[in-house]
């Protein structure tokens, strides 16, 4: 999804504006997540996200860190932000085998 939200509303406070705008990304990720993956047991869905004031001004962040800096543009004064939510398939991380010798200790 690579979209450009405005933050203002004739019939909407600006909060609400906001709120929406997050309920939407929330919403995308959720129905991105529910689509089939290649490989169930060793894969799962991540997500590549970009957010700024403009497109060329975006800055690379993780979804975790999404929500934070749609505020950060928000305080900023911005009028609207640009969202670019990318879901790719990763591999999950092998976990780390625990050997004999780290259970005796």
């Amino acid at each position: 999804m690579k979209k450009i939200f405005k933050f203002t509303d004739p019939k909407k406070h600006e909060d609400r504006v906001l709120e929406a705008v997050k309920h939407e990304i929330r919403k995308y990720a959720k129905r991105e997540k529910k689509k089939t993956l290649s490989d169930k047991a060793t894969m799962y869905w991540d997500f590549d996200c970009k957010v700024g004031a403009t497109a060329e001004s975006a800055e690379v962040v993780t979804f975790e860190a999404l929500i934070k800096a749609l505020d950060a543009v928000k305080e900023g004064g911005a009028k609207e932000v640009y969202v670019e939510i990318l879901a790719k398939e990763v591999a999950k991380p092998l976990k780390a085998e625990v050997s004999s010798e780290d259970e005796e200790a």
